[in-house]
């Protein structure tokens, strides 16, 4: 479906080559006066109105002022044959987006109205995301419309209200954190404590005292007694991330807590019981290391009571922009700057990457370019330099098997072009010109591709 531009001059001869030039891009309104096109804002949900400053008898500044006292007024750039300063900056202080003089540039104009569009979007996105946080919905973190992440949504839905232990696998930076305090914040227990441990931050003897806690002098050192992350969650939930790291002594004591719900403390005898619910995290196949029998296969079936297999960035391409541009609000306010939308360039870069380091490298990338950008736009030369370069796009491309050189490349490159293809039609909403523009190539080279593909 097609951005609606409303465009408003008392030529027509103006207003019809307007059109020709941009009825491909937009679906084009015309007006030749206020009255009408006040009529035609008030029946038509317009995104976008480029009015002329002097219409006949009628004037320009005024529609401005008009329209933006509507429920949902579009963004509205301004032409004309009298470009001043005092013009401009007049018309902006009353809330058009931005001032084109006559003869126009179709370029030019065609290059303001995205850009206006893309600012239009970014507003919407912003404002929808904002009610759900005033929602109290921990799941807006979980932010994408695609079906990888709506599964992970709905399982965290129907598991959040009950006390089965969870196992969140996925690569690292996929968001398996945000998933556990999605859990925790949905279960019946949000006014508990989240207790989080990081296992792969410490050795096999710490783990153990930091987990089950220690009396006074159960080891060198051990000058107190200490409370462990078992007891300081008592009632809320446990999260171990991580969790495939664990030495084979902890596993055992970790299964034993989870079969007769109470720990002991090191250096104690006496058992303490304790109700915790218990989210699991990791980035590796736990699965395959019981098999292996590197960890224990009867602590994974305790642990795998429902498992959330978090999809890695690359497998749900529609939703990069969706999250860039909320990562842009976040960044924006943080650093106290204006949002500023993303360019066509920037979007192209974005959606072609790899995304070795998933959500986490994503949420880097944005906030380098938020810093970064001096300018009213974020483009791809604000990003960082492994994104503006034109180095091989995957990263981790399985090694290729001596008698087969050809067949592994074929099939990631093949995967990519599926996936940067279905995410520029996303970002576009199906406008296949625009799409075409994002990925850098003809629109016909697309609609070819679209049709190899099957899409």
């Amino acid at each position: 479906m097609l951005p609606t531009l409303l465009i408003v001059d008392d030529e027509r001869a103006t207003r019809e080559g307007l059109r020709t030039a941009l009825e491909e891009e937009f679906d084009v309104y015309l007006a030749s006066n206020n009255t009408e096109a006040l009529f035609i804002l008030k029946n038509e949900q317009i995104d976008l109105m480029l009015t002329d400053l002097r219409i006949g008898g009628d004037s320009g500044m005024d529609l401005i002022d008009t329209t933006n006292k509507l429920s949902s007024p579009p963004i509205i750039l301004m032409m004309t044959a009298y470009g001043s300063v005092d013009t401009a900056v007049e018309a902006m202080r009353r809330g058009a987006f931005h001032f084109v003089t006559k003869p126009l540039n179709i370029d030019e104009v065609e290059m303001l109205l995205k850009r206006a569009l893309r600012s239009k979007n970014l507003e919407t996105e912003n404002i929808q995301l904002t009610k759900q946080v005033k929602k109290g919905g921990t799941l807006s973190r979980l932010i994408g419309k695609s079906p990888e992440i709506q599964r992970v949504t709905d399982l965290i839905e129907q598991v959040a209200p009950t006390k089965a232990t969870v196992l969140i696998e996925g690569e690292s930076g996929t968001g398996k954190e945000v998933v556990a305090n999605a859990i925790h914040h949905l279960s019946g227990r949000p006014a508990s404590k989240l207790v989080i441990v990081n296992c792969a931050a410490l050795s096999p003897q710490l783990l153990e005292s930091e987990l089950f806690g220690h009396e006074k002098g159960a080891f060198t050192g051990a000058a107190q007694k200490r409370i462990g992350r078992f007891e300081q969650a008592d009632g809320g939930t446990l999260f171990l991330d991580e969790i495939g790291e664990i030495d084979p002594a902890t596993q055992v004591k970790l299964l034993r807590a989870l079969s007769e719900r109470s720990i002991e403390r090191v250096g104690s005898n006496n058992p303490i019981n304790v109700d915790v619910r218990l989210i699991a995290a990791t980035n590796k196949n736990l699965r395959q290391l019981a098999d292996e029998g590197t960890f224990r296969e009867d602590l994974y079936f305790r642990l795998n009571v429902v498992s959330i297999q978090m999809p890695t960035l690359r497998q749900r391409p529609e939703d990069i922009v969706l999250m860039a541009n909320a990562f842009l609000k976040e960044f924006a306010e943080e650093n106290q700057r204006p949002v500023k939308p993303l360019t066509d360039e920037a979007i192209h870069s974005l959606i072609s990457y790899n995304w070795p380091g998933n959500v986490r490298e994503l949420r880097t990338a944005i906030e380098h370019g938020v810093v970064m950008s001096n300018d009213d736009i974020i483009d791809v030369r604000h990003l960082p330099t492994f994104l503006n370069s034109n180095r091989p796009i995957s990263n981790s491309a399985p090694a290729r098997p001596e008698n087969s050189l050809a067949a592994p490349l074929e099939f990631n490159l093949h995967e990519l072009e599926n996936n940067a293809i279905r995410a520029a039609l996303a970002q576009s909403g199906d406008n296949r010109t625009q799409a075409a523009e994002l990925l850098g190539i003809s629109r016909r080279t697309l609609q070819r591709k679209i049709k190899e593909l099957g899409l």
